[in-house]
């Protein structure tokens, strides 16, 4: 990568270890929410009791303990840029009682495995944060085995996803925030038709093909949805860190305001979209 990637990464590599916390006191909520992306990634793989998995991006452990409790005889590599978000992995691995893992803090770009290792390779919401986008995708091509199969799942678009847009687009009405660069790592770079599984195929990756999940994050309340987005959302958070007080109660009163226009049967259930694409070596 070139110098100005690198510093995307190190820059990365900080925020999401600022945010560690944050996910390890949310962990039972956020791993809740993003199950079912997870299970479609499972189910695509098709893990084997003896299939060496690697999980890239994988946070706080999800899905690769899933697939640890599959691959029985078998090995999860559980990798992330952060080590904080690795560490609370290897605490839900104990409590779970997984003990064929172990986890890397790496980077997707160098891949320090040689080629041919894996069976199969997750990814559940790591690409539209990758620097290099298309590295990333060679990489994973290499590590795997002939016939290793890979699965990774992107968000869809903006009107797709009204958990992160009634927040964000509530704070944009109110906040000069510059734009991103054209292609910078962002929630909906690879949310284009067709996006991912065109990266796939540039690749190397044959038998390409995707679906959509779509669902509900469900808070408990309006607060918990407030709270929620302050202490895991690096983009809410560092948007909301250049309001004063006034203009943030006015952002929090007006995001409460959206949410009930949106969910008329009083709940605090806003929709998200997902793309989750398949590949082989």
């Amino acid at each position: 990568m070139n110098a100005e990637l690198e510093t995307i990464r190190e820059q990365q590599k900080a925020t999401w270890n600022k945010f560690s916390a944050g996910w390890r006191k949310w962990d039972d909520f956020t791993m809740d929410w993003l199950r079912p992306m997870g299970e479609e990634i499972i189910r695509r793989l098709q893990i084997r009791p003896t299939d060496l998995v690697l999980d890239v991006a994988a946070g706080t452990g999800e899905p690769g303990l899933s697939i640890a409790a599959l691959a029985r005889d078998g090995r999860v590599v559980i990798t992330d840029l952060a080590e904080g978000m690795l560490a609370v992995a290897r605490d839900k691995a104990a409590d779970r009682g997984i003990s064929n893992y172990e986890t890397v803090a790496c980077d997707v770009s160098e891949l320090p495995f040689p080629d041919d290792t894996f069976d199969a390779v997750s990814c559940r919401f790591g690409f539209m944060f990758f620097p290099d986008m298309a590295l990333a995708a060679r990489e994973m091509h290499r590590v795997l085995k002939p016939g290793g199969r890979l699965a990774a799942s992107v968000w869809g678009g903006p009107a797709q996803n009204a958990w992160i847009t009634t927040i964000m687009g509530t704070i944009s009405r109110h906040l000069q925030l510059p734009a991103p660069p054209a292609g910078a790592p962002g929630m909906f770079r690879c949310a284009g038709p067709g996006f991912l599984p065109e990266l796939l195929r540039q690749a190397g990756f044959d038998h390409v093909h995707e679906a959509e999940i779509t669902g509900q994050l469900r808070s408990s309340s309006k607060e918990a949805y407030w709270q929620f987005m302050n202490e895991v959302a690096a983009p809410v958070v560092a948007a909301l860190s250049q309001a004063d007080a006034a203009t943030r109660e006015k952002i929090r009163t007006e995001v409460f305001a959206r949410i009930d226009e949106q969910c008329s049967d009083g709940s605090t259930a806003l929709n998200y979209g997902t793309v989750v694409a398949y590949g082989q070596k």
